[in-house]
């Protein structure tokens, strides 16, 4: 009897076994936590500053030619030729001149007998006023004519273009020459209406030239135009730089950094930044009750290593900088720092 009792408890024992009865911890595949760092978000105080591109021109250019077709007689001065201001730059055809001399000298000698007649009573008023109007009329044109004759240079600045040569009969078709005032130059950017209010005369800028990859030129803003353009929503701004090595030239090409004041910005680190394939979206893991968070974020500009965020995340949020390319949203995670 007690053998048959053994028996039976071993047969049961063994079907039991083959039904595959076993331990929870055999069967069961528990998944694992990602191991992440994370770093805060932090707000700090970042200077805001913007970028435009320009052309250097020259702050004034000055068509040189006379007003009336004329003879070149002699061109004084060459391209690139600095000349100052007064200076004798074009001898044009002077019989024209030479004849309205004369004619001036004669006047002012018959004037001269009038006045002393007119002292004396010998003519009325009338005549002595008829005299004296038709001198000056032709002493406005003897300097008229003087001026067109003798083309002197309106400012210190440099010759950048000559159409003609000496013997050549003026035109009128295009200015004989230019000059054009480099000391200082200018510059002119256009500015998004969202700046109207930070930008001001007298502002001190940065500027680089790529012909002067290692140097940084100071400016300042000298006009602030009063009007935005509708078509773009900017509004033009004049720069000046002083550039009295007469080292930047018209033509140049300019990026100027403007600093539109200092204003507190969420920063977070570039490495935890991933792009969105097939976008142009940028998002992040946020570290929230032991799991990833997936946030879409709106950025800034690139601080070194860091980006500013403009949209997206709060000051203390925790960022996930490690292990990203196993996250999905809502994955578990553990945090080792």
């Amino acid at each position: 009897m007690k053998t048959f009792r053994f028996i039976s408890i071993i047969i049961a024992l063994s079907v039991f076994s083959g039904c595959g009865f076993s331990s929870p911890k055999e069967n069961e595949s528990v998944e694992e936590a990602v191991q992440v760092t994370v770093v805060p978000v932090t707000e700090e105080i970042i200077p805001q500053i913007q970028e435009f591109s320009a052309t250097v021109q020259a702050n004034i250019t000055n068509n040189i030619a006379p007003q009336m077709a004329s003879r070149i007689k002699k061109i004084y001065v060459e391209v690139g030729d600095f000349v100052t201001k007064g200076q004798k730059l074009v001898q044009m055809d002077d019989n024209n001149l030479e004849q309205i001399r004369t004619q001036l000298d004669n006047m002012e000698l018959s004037f001269s007998r009038i006045d002393e007649l007119y002292k004396v009573g010998g003519v009325s008023r009338a005549e002595w006023d008829a005299q004296k109007a038709a001198l000056d009329v032709m002493r406005t044109q003897y300097n008229n004519l003087s001026e067109n004759t003798q083309l002197l240079s309106p400012v210190n600045g440099v010759v950048t273009s000559r159409h003609y040569d000496s013997g050549d009969l003026f035109g009128m078709t295009m200015p004989l020459l230019v000059v054009e005032q480099i000391v200082p130059v200018k510059l002119m950017i256009h500015v998004s209406e969202s700046f109207f209010t930070k930008i001001r005369k007298g502002m001190e800028v940065d500027i680089r030239l790529d012909v002067y990859p290692q140097e940084v030129f100071k400016g300042k803003v000298s006009i602030v135009y009063p009007t935005v353009t509708a078509a773009t929503r900017t509004f033009p701004v004049e720069v000046l730089i002083p550039n009295a090595d007469k080292k930047v030239r018209p033509g140049m090409f300019a990026r100027v950094s403007v600093n539109m004041g200092d204003e507190p910005r969420l920063i977070i680190p570039d490495r935890s930044v991933i792009k969105q394939i097939g976008s142009g979206e940028r998002y992040v893991y946020v570290y929230k009750d032991g799991k990833a968070e997936y946030r879409l974020i709106r950025l800034g500009k690139r601080l070194d290593t860091y980006y500013e965020c403009l949209e997206g995340l709060e000051e203390g949020e925790l960022i996930i900088t490690t292990g990203l390319n196993r996250l999905t949203n809502g994955a578990e995670v553990e945090r080792i720092n």
